[in-house]
């Protein structure tokens, strides 16, 4: 699988070995989930949730999907959504496009829509934000992946997933208009690229 240059480039600089040993017992739900999958050659789905579907899941979603492209892990399609919906932050974006992918906004509504591209000849990720139950998400046989510790606790049933697992990241959304908004978008786009990295790589 041929990536954009930038974004190989960035993949290849993630060092997997850096994920402590607290955060694999963490990951690892979701690696065996991935697996048994493979085992049975069934389609996988993964639906990255958090309460707004505005950072964390969508940075979740579009990492995940280019890391199944880069270990050519087939099947594979990730979604995003929230436990309600407001609209993908445009710092996410900036980060994502910082880091290699190529973004085009397709609807200029409060709620933009994005067309997320990692590969030329690869399908883009469409990004903007919705409740995890939208219709444009799978309503059956797909993971549930928890991005967030309130919308974990917030949101008791996610009605037809066959799995449910936490994988938790800090919120970003911290740093907004402070001078480390930048960095700690950037930090955590490559902590999240870097979990997903290990969690694929485990996969070949």
């Amino acid at each position: 699988m041929i990536l954009f240059e930038k974004i190989s480039n960035t993949i290849q600089s993630l060092e997997i070995n850096e994920v402590s040993e607290e955060r694999k017992v963490v990951l690892n739900p979701l690696i065996d989930y991935l697996k048994n999958k493979i085992e049975t050659n069934s389609s996988i789905r993964l639906n990255f949730i958090c309460t707004h579907n505005s950072r964390r899941s969508h940075l979740s979603q579009i990492w995940a999907q280019t890391m199944a492209a880069y270990y050519n892990i087939s099947n594979v399609s990730c979604y995003s959504g929230g436990t309600e919906a407001t609209a993908m932050f445009a710092k996410v974006g900036e980060t994502l496009i910082n880091q290699g992918f190529q973004i085009l906004k397709l609807s200029k509504n409060g709620n933009p829509v994005y067309s997320i591209k990692f590969a030329e000849n690869e399908p883009s990720v469409i990004a903007f934000s919705k409740q995890f139950g939208d219709d444009f998400n799978p309503a059956s046989k797909f993971a549930a992946i928890m991005t967030c510790s309130s919308a974990d606790k917030g949101c008791p049933m996610v009605l037809g997933c066959d799995k449910r697992i936490a994988v938790t990241y800090e919120d970003p959304k911290k740093s907004d208009g402070t001078p480390l908004q930048t960095e700690t978008y950037f930090n955590r786009s490559l902590q999240i690229a870097t979990e997903m990295k290990y969690v694929f790589s485990s996969l070949r």
